[in-house]
């Protein structure tokens, strides 16, 4: 999930402090009990040596050029679901699992890598993460059955971590009176990420093939990963403790925060439902039962997601304004809307389009809100982002899982309430446990 861009410059209602950068003074390291453990640097408090010239001016729209790339790699294989189950000689609904095989994945990486960020070099560790991504998305695209792919999809998606490790830097890096703003521009990119994979997928995989979507994915994820590594300040770090030690604190600071926990699930319900409907809707779009289109033509139906892009500064401000409570409140209404119109989509064109509006609208002030709520609630940001993201992407994984055989069983009404029953349980869930 993106970190929103008011996690960075909330108001007093989210009890949130702005901190200029280089000041340490309400930070935590890996373990979330104390200071960041970095190591003492060339250039000053923050850690980092700060580039100049060609460099200042190309690292924010590097760094958010890679994050929408990086995005597009956990939605890549939904779109071309229907052209990789003929390719396999099977059914769309039979390999639709692989959708979720990629958010499982991203999930793993976010839960061993992001964390990483606080204690070792974020130079290197982009690299090498480009590197084993792009690695294993030509293994994808070489792959002979759904096997090997689903694999390859795992590792992949595991390596694209990079927008969480690049994130924090650029909230760290920005002006004071500017690092909402900057920290959006990565968010749209990786909003933009999400809405291309599914767009400039589906039409290219239907010109080329969707071997070809893979490949062209490993090459742009190859030269924009190495480039942002390279332009990243030169850092000197000198991890103490466990490598893992902010994985070991996770459930603790879970435990200890009730804020903590409710973001967790509420957003691991939101996204499921969002996740069932999204990654199942290129089946309905395409099989004859349903609307017949080209993979090219479903592909275009991702377009609806730039209302994500849309409502994101807007959820940020009301955040601000009337707290993260109300505004996940309103998300959670909008979300229950949208289910009964896709219902409807199955057989209404236009029921579907306001469906996939309302869904995407809801989703990302859900997450603006989530997410402030997360990383304000406990002393240790960095541990607290990682285990809300990760709940989001778990939740929506088993609710992607879940989707594909009971589209092959009950079709898009299953479907609808998969999206129904995750919203209810994310909910309920967190209603029956008081705030702190």
């Amino acid at each position: 999930m993106p970190s929103s861009p008011s996690a960075s410059a909330a108001s007093p209602q989210t009890g949130l402090r702005r901190t200029e950068p280089g000041d340490t003074s309400g930070t935590a390291g890996p373990s979330g009990t104390g200071p960041s453990e970095a190591g003492p640097s060339e250039a000053g408090p923050s850690g980092a040596a700060d580039p100049s010239g060609a460099a200042a001016r190309l690292f924010l729209p590097l760094i958010a050029l890679c994050t929408a790339v990086t995005a597009a790699n956990i939605y890549l294989a939904a779109p071309l679901l229907p052209l990789i189950a003929r390719d396999m000689g099977s059914t769309p609904s039979a390999v639709a699992w692989l959708a979720s095989v990629a958010q499982l994945g991203y999930a793993a990486g976010l839960l061993f890598f992001a964390p990483l960020g606080d204690s070792v070099n974020r130079r290197r560790l982009v690299a090498v993460l480009s590197l084993v991504a792009t690695g294993a998305l030509l293994a994808a695209a070489a792959s002979a059955g759904t096997g090997v792919l689903a694999g390859a999809v795992l590792v992949a998606s595991a390596a694209t971590v990079v927008p969480q490790l690049l994130v924090p830097l650029v909230a760290e890096r920005a002006p004071a009176d500017r690092r909402a703003r900057h920290v959006a521009a990565v968010i749209g990119g990786l909003f933009t990420g999400i809405v291309a994979a599914r767009v400039l997928g589906g039409l290219a995989g239907q010109a080329f093939g969707w071997r070809a979507v893979f490949v062209g994915a490993a090459v742009l994820t190859a030269v924009l990963g190495l480039a942002t590594a390279y332009i990243l300040p030169v850092e000197r770090r000198r991890r103490r403790g466990p490598l893992f030690a902010g994985l070991a604190a996770i459930p603790g600071l879970v435990r200890r925060s009730p804020d903590l926990w409710r973001a967790c699930v509420r957003q691991a319900g939101m996204y499921g439902a969002w996740s069932a409907l999204w990654t199942s809707l290129a089946l309905l779009l395409t099989e004859d039962e349903g609307y017949g289109m080209t993979t090219a033509a479903a592909g275009l139906f991702g377009l609806f997601g730039l209302a994500a892009s849309v409502v994101a500064p807007l959820a940020g401000g009301l955040v601000d304004r009337f707290g993260a409570a109300k505004v996940v409140r309103s998300a959670y209404a909008l979300a229950a809307l949208s289910v009964p119109l896709f219902w409807l989509g199955g057989q209404a064109m236009a029921a579907l389009c306001a469906a996939a509006v309302l869904v995407h609208a809801a989703l990302v002030a859900s997450h603006v809100a989530n997410q402030t709520l997360a990383l304000t609630t406990t002393s240790a940001p960095a541990t607290a982002n990682t285990a809300y993201v990760v709940a989001g992407f778990a939740g929506g994984a088993l609710a992607s899982a879940l989707a594909g055989p009971t589209f092959g069983h009950w079709g898009w009404g299953g479907v609808c309430a998969v999206a129904g029953a995750w919203l209810t349980l994310g909910w309920t869930a967190t209603a029956v446990r008081p705030a702190r």
